[in-house]
């Protein structure tokens, strides 16, 4: 009994005790604080999505149907993903006005960021698509604005012009401007395919060929960016720099030999 009350008397007792204190804390803490941090996260989930489907009722159910499925007014929005929605609703596109042309154009959004994250919430709910991507995705750290460039004129050009500013399509409709647009905005057209641009999916052009397309966007609209050619005529491309050499060059190359011609033929009846 001596020997033991003299061990239990030992110096490093307290520590050991100590220790063992600690190491069943945090035995504890591991057993029953992720459970319930993921219940405290789905929980706020929840109240999330509910107040994106109170938002929907009011501002979107006439057009889409009231559980998302579509009808003749609007698309179904089942498996379209929270990007759809922080884009369509961002840009002010949706809700879309009651008399509608051939295209939904950009407007001031009606919703704050939290009720469009709210709505998006409501929306990937329904049923699994692309989500909302991060700054990471879609900022500048990293990419290759040559890249980006070649990328967007093989994939892009065609319709939004080679330095983004837009052009005309077919029955009045048109691709919008890039110029100003959102770097998230811009990311998630890429990935949902808006209206009448197709998608491009991670398959098609990966994350960091959207991120290279949107840093080349940046830099040939940025203000600092001169063009080396001298006057641009808006950037608008080879046809309306032709039309203006038709309409200029070739108008002036006739009005000078309308008067040479002219100037000769004064000079022989003299």
């Amino acid at each position: 009994m001596k020997k033991l009350s003299a061990r239990r008397r030992h110096p490093l007792a307290a520590l050991v005790v100590l220790l063992l204190a600690l190491a069943c804390t945090g035995g504890l803490y591991a057993v029953f604080a992720p459970a319930d941090q993921a219940q405290a996260d789905e929980t706020a989930q929840s109240l999330t999505i509910e107040e994106g489907k109170k938002l929907y009722a009011v501002g979107c159910a006439s057009c889409h149907g009231t559980g998302g499925q579509g009808t003749s007014d609007g698309p179904s929005l089942v498996g379209v993903g929270a990007a759809a929605v922080d884009f369509q609703v961002g840009t002010g596109r949706m809700p879309a006005a009651t008399s509608q042309g051939p295209q939904v154009p950009e407007k001031k959004n009606i919703y704050s960021q939290a009720e469009i994250d709210q709505l998006a919430a409501y929306i990937a709910s329904l049923g699994a698509g692309p989500s909302v991507p991060t700054e990471e995705q879609y900022g500048p750290e990293g990419a290759d604005i040559a890249k980006g460039g070649e990328l967007f004129r093989t994939n892009c050009a065609q319709c939004h012009n080679f330095t983004g500013k837009g052009g005309a399509l077919t029955h009045g409709k048109y691709a919008p401007s890039l110029e100003g647009a959102s770097p998230k905005h811009i990311y998630e057209a890429m990935q949902t395919g808006p209206q009448n641009m197709p998608s491009f999916p991670d398959t098609t052009l990966s994350e960091k060929n959207k991120k290279d397309i949107i840093a080349y966007l940046d830099a040939v609209n940025s203000e600092k960016t001169e063009s080396p050619g001298g006057l641009e005529l808006g950037g608008l491309g080879p046809v309306s720099e032709g039309l203006f050499g038709w309409i200029f060059g070739l108008g002036g190359l006739i009005a000078v030999a309308v008067w040479v011609a002219a100037r000769t033929a004064k000079a022989k009846k003299s």
